[in-house]
């Protein structure tokens, strides 16, 4: 898929680095790894099976962004690593003690790429936050645009044999294996809209806005409880934040307009697709509290008690995919016990400190005046409300979730100086 640098959002001579020679060579790489990067995130929506396509291009990201230089590395991106280290190095050694050692490993240094891209993706907003970290957001929008217009095309039927392609169980899927994971998907780019919408005049503002009701509707119909928490409390949280960071009254006030508009034309949106009775069986279903697989000694809830005494039990861990394998017909459906299980005391410990440290030190940096805060409170909004939904399933594997706290300690540790 050939690439032209013009064609890519935020793509020009303004994001690449020069030599005081004016060498044009160096750029020339500059442009070829950054379109590198949009390419890899871009086609991070398509997820039918794994390893995908996204994680291929990463593993050519993890060498080539620092061996062309597009990288920045601090103390603090060093404690970062550090932590995720520990995290690998717990689930490694829980491994040994696993009943499939083979499986556990596998699963193991899946997890151990994606902490050290995030890392790489981390150094790379560090080095230049503001161009870096437009360049991400755009090509994730571009990502979800293709995910969320599949899923669409597919639940209307739009072609023949879509709706079997997009669609799991009557719910929205588009171009992911599961429902529960293309809605988080769509979250990030969705505070994207809502930035776009703010920034711009009146005028140029009607797009984006699109965009944003386009995202919420694929969200609505994936029929997912957590991606639903998830867009409305990053939402809300995300406005809260634009609002209180606002630079003037005036900003203030379309915020609000804004937002009073966007929460009618949602009221509408599910007032409508309630009138169609596939939708409002399937939506009255699904937005039930509990559902009777939660519940039981074999359901969800008895799941994570059992996880809760064996974490207790086994301090080093049981290894990662042997919960299931061993001790119950489904996984933890939560990501802070199913990493106490996977990486044992010690390891879990690494992940809970990290998503705290990033959750304490993201709001610090986000009430901090910075050139980058407006791009800076999408991703933490994002962010905060899927370490939430981490409680009701696991996301220790989502691509984006790793990917939204690279930009968070990307921005966090890059200099002030460096505003482009």
């Amino acid at each position: 898929m050939a690439v032209a640098a013009h064609s890519i959002p935020y793509l020009d001579g303004s994001v690449t680095d020069r030599t005081a020679s004016g060498a044009t060579g160096k750029s020339a790489v500059h442009l070829l790894a950054l379109a590198a990067v949009w390419l890899t995130f871009s086609t991070s929506g398509v997820v039918f099976s794994e390893p995908a396509p996204v994680d291929v291009l990463s593993g050519g990201l993890l060498v080539l962004l620092p061996a062309v230089g597009l990288v920045l590395v601090s103390p603090l991106l060093l404690t970062y690593l550090s932590l995720w280290l520990v995290a690998a190095a717990g689930a490694y050694l829980a491994s040994t003690l696993s009943r499939d050692m083979a499986e556990s490993l596998t699963h193991t240094s899946v997890s151990l790429f994606l902490y050290l891209l995030s890392f790489v993706i981390a150094a790379f907003v560090a080095r230049r936050p503001v161009a870096h970290t437009k360049l991400i957001f755009s090509a994730w929008m571009f990502a979800a645009l293709v995910a969320a217009g599949a899923g669409l095309a597919g639940y209307i039927h739009a072609v023949p044999g879509a709706y079997e392609l997009f669609t799991k169980f009557d719910r929205v899927a588009g171009t992911f294996k599961d429902p529960n994971v293309f809605g988080p998907f769509l979250v990030p780019p969705f505070l994207y809209c809502l930035h776009l919408a703010i920034t711009r005049s009146a005028g140029r503002a009607l797009l984006p806005l699109a965009g944003a009701g386009f995202f919420a509707v694929a969200v609505l119909l994936s029929f997912s409880r957590g991606a639903w928490v998830n867009l409305a409390l990053a939402a809300v949280l995300y406005v809260w934040l634009a609002f209180v960071t606002a630079p003037g009254l005036g900003q203030r006030a379309r915020i609000i307009t804004l937002s009073a508009i966007g929460a009618i034309v949602a009221a509408g949106a599910i007032l409508v697709a309630l009138q169609f009775d596939n939708v409002a069986s399937l939506l009255s279903q699904r937005a039930s509290l509990t559902q009777s697989y939660d519940v039981g000694p074999d359901g969800r809830f008895g799941g994570q008690e059992k996880a809760i005494d064996l974490i207790l039990s086994n301090p080093l861990g049981i290894g990662a995919q042997q919960f299931t394998a061993i001790y119950h017909h489904e996984e933890v459906h939560n990501v802070f016990l199913s990493m106490a299980l996977n990486a044992g005391w010690i390891g879990g410990g690494a992940y809970w400190i990290i998503t705290g440290l990033t959750l304490v030190l993201g709001f610090r940096h986000a009430m901090q005046a910075t050139v980058w805060r407006p791009l800076f409170i999408i991703a933490y909004a994002a962010f905060v409300a899927t370490a939430l939904e981490g409680w009701i399933i696991d996301t220790d594997h989502w691509r984006s979730f790793y990917t939204l706290m690279a930009i968070i300690w990307g921005l966090m540790s890059a200099p002030r100086e460096r505003a482009a």
